[in-house]
């Protein structure tokens, strides 16, 4: 077996289909309702009975072809090929109902929706009514290759989006595994400081133990908050991710540095910081995570608000969490980023998951964007 066909048939469906939608039932009324006007209104119809009866009541496959797309597939084009056997054993003329158009969305699903198994099956259904509709219905070459053309364009289009969605997939998770990256770095710089500490308060608490009794007990106070704060780093550390990459020791920017995102450019908005309540002693993971996150919203601003004027970044500090806003005033629905530009924001979301926390993007109820996250104060284990 060759490997492009391997792999088709190793392909698994997509996760989480969606299920129902209004559309879906809005598209069924559509078709009932066309289905019902060609059967009255045209004059040339063959078998307008049957081929009402038909349209209309094949249509509610509509409405699983997403999570059942092969049994729909084998559902709809095996009562179709059942039909065109009946047309030539009877010698009865073929179905002309334009309505059963809708029958492509079909094996656009199969293909969309579909693993790698039911796409070969479900062609394999598909093909035998296709060549007796050819037959039954044979009106010369070129219109032949139109309809075997629009047949293939369904299958092509099918897969073609489930692709792109695939490698958007592929590129979120890729994403959210470099930010887990990153914050076991800093998580690791964190614990490694507090490692260092104990070491030299217990080598400063041994050399003194001689000449002053009472070196070793403070230094072993110290030790401990130490050693205590070294094991929560630890936890979540290991928690969150194992890297076996070097580490960069580079100190990480916090809420201490988050005037360096205030300012304006020419041409462009004017960024306010400002930060408000108690902000001091935070951990190491929690004060690198404010700043990253004040800088994504900021950056996401800058790059996708039409007509904004001024970026507010709001950090504020309690005795149990830390809440951060930025929010611009631009033009209405304008800073929705392309799909491609949110991966700045799902990395930020994934830290502040990681941290025990919240972070959610969204349009404003009146102007502009707003990127808005919840941090604990303490990193949870």
């Amino acid at each position: 077996m060759s490997n492009p066909l391997r792999s088709l048939l190793e392909e698994p469906r997509p996760s989480a289909p969606p299920v129902r939608v209004w559309r879906d039932w809005a598209l069924l009324a559509v078709v009932t309702v066309f289905g019902v006007l060609e059967g009255v209104l045209r004059e040339d119809l063959p078998l307008p009975g049957l081929s009402v009866v038909l349209t209309i009541g094949l249509a509610p496959l509509l409405l699983w072809r997403r999570t059942h797309p092969l049994a729909v597939v084998a559902a709809a084009f095996g009562v179709t090929a059942i039909v065109d056997i009946g047309l030539i054993a009877s010698d009865a003329p073929a179905l002309e109902m334009n309505t059963m158009v809708y029958l492509l969305l079909l094996p656009y699903s199969l293909f969309r929706w579909g693993s790698g198994r039911e796409a070969v099956a479900g062609l394999a259904i598909i093909l035998v009514p296709a060549t007796m509709a050819l037959f039954v219905g044979w009106t010369g070459v070129a219109d032949a290759i139109a309809a075997v053309a629009v047949l293939m364009s369904a299958f092509a289009l099918g897969w073609a989006v489930r692709s792109q969605h695939g490698t958007r997939e592929r590129r979120l998770e890729q994403v959210k595994s470099e930010e887990r990256v990153l914050l076991a770095r800093e998580l690791h710089d964190t614990v490694a400081h507090h490692v260092s500490a104990i070491a030299v308060q217990a080598q400063a608490g041994r050399a003194l133990a001689a000449t002053s009794p009472s070196s070793p007990l403070e230094a072993l106070e110290v030790i401990e908050v130490e050693a205590s704060r070294t094991l929560a780093e630890m936890r979540a550390m290991v928690r969150v991710l194992r890297n076996e990459a070097p580490a960069d020791y580079a100190p990480q920017p916090g809420v201490a540095d988050l005037e360096r995102l205030s300012g304006s450019s020419p041409g462009g908005p004017r960024v306010d910081v400002r930060v408000s309540g108690d902000l001091a002693a935070l951990p190491a993971a929690i004060d690198a995570a404010v700043f990253r996150i004040a800088q994504e919203g900021v950056t996401n601003a800058l790059r996708h608000a039409r007509n904004a004027t001024l970026i507010d970044v709001r950090v504020a500090g309690d005795h149990s969490t830390v809440s951060l806003v930025v929010r611009d005033d631009g033009d209405p629905g304008a800073a929705d980023p392309a799909p491609e530009a949110g991966f700045g924001l799902t990395g930020m979301m994934e830290r502040a998951l990681l941290l025990g926390g919240a972070c959610r993007a969204g349009p404003c109820s009146g102007r502009g964007w707003a990127v808005s996250a919840t941090l604990p104060r303490q990193v949870s284990a």
